[in-house]
């Protein structure tokens, strides 16, 4: 039985105004300029081209992976936020570690159950952060300030996490007589690999400090330039910046070094003796 044409029309109408797609024209339109930013990037694809670099094929699908997946996560950042839900925040914020997580251990993957250890530190440094900066009201509990915020801070610390894995391994795979002969002479693991532990934390944590130091004089930050292009004020925007540079610097720390904590057990044994296969590839 087919519905009346009245009643057809009425439904379709209703379907209209319930259903608001001016966010989509709205998107549609904001996409012209990005496409027209394309044209930078065939020109990077000719000049490899034109040098036989063979990076062509390589740039056209990193450009279009990044297109795809900020679209993406575009649209479900507009759902989250329109939910004014705190499940949701800790399930952007779970999903972003844990991805996070897997990408560190996979650069330190000589480190065992590396992606875990990352993971954990990771979350433990982002948490222990994030958790100050909402308890000093600096940020609103609420996911249009946490998930961009703790994205930055996750990021960074992907980066920091995986380079202090990798090196405090590799350091102390190259000093092996040393550290043996700190552990012979009585030295618990820590003790015995100090100097270890220092020099993979300073070299992982160098580039953020030097960053910092160099913050507004090099480049503006991603940050900062971002609320200018949007029309904040300059004031403004360096006053977010701060912020961002600072909680960069806790974040990264507090996971480096409990990412060095979290190795010590894979590294030896409990007899306090070095785990040779660890260190054997």
């Amino acid at each position: 039985m087919t519905m009346p044409i009245p009643m057809t029309s009425f439904f379709l109408k209703t379907m209209l105004q319930v259903t608001d797609w001016s966010w989509m024209m709205e998107f549609l339109k904001g996409m012209v300029k990005p496409v027209a930013a394309t044209a930078v990037v065939f020109l990077a694809v000719a000049l490899s081209f034109y040098m036989k670099l063979g990076l062509q094929l390589e740039m056209l699908v990193a450009i279009l992976r990044a297109f795809i997946q900020l679209s993406i996560i575009g649209f479900v950042l507009q759902f989250i936020f329109n939910q004014d839900n705190a499940g949701w925040i800790l399930l952007a914020y779970l999903f972003m570690v844990s991805v996070a997580g897997y990408t560190a251990g996979e650069r330190a993957k000589h480190v065992p159950r590396g992606k875990y250890v990352a993971g954990a530190s990771i979350l433990t440094g982002t948490a222990v952060t994030m958790f100050v900066l909402v308890a000093l009201s600096v940020f609103p509990f609420t996911p249009r300030y946490i998930i961009p915020v703790a994205g930055m801070m996750v990021g960074n610390s992907m980066t920091v996490t995986g380079v202090t894995m990798k090196r405090l391994r590799d350091d102390i795979k190259t000093q092996m007589n040393l550290v043996e002969t700190a552990l012979a002479l009585g030295a618990t693991p820590r003790q015995a690999t100090h100097e270890q532990v220092k020099r993979s934390l300073i070299l992982a944590l160098s580039p953020v400090v030097d960053n910092t130091k160099t913050v507004g004089l090099i480049s503006l930050p991603g940050a900062m330039t971002g609320l200018i292009m949007g029309g904040a004020s300059p004031l403004e925007a360096i006053q977010l910046q701060i912020v961002v540079m600072n909680m960069m610097i806790g974040a990264a720390t507090v996971s480096s070094i409990m990412a060095t904590y979290l190795c010590w057990p894979a590294f030896f044994t409990k007899a306090y003796q070095l785990e040779t296969k660890v260190f054997s590839a």
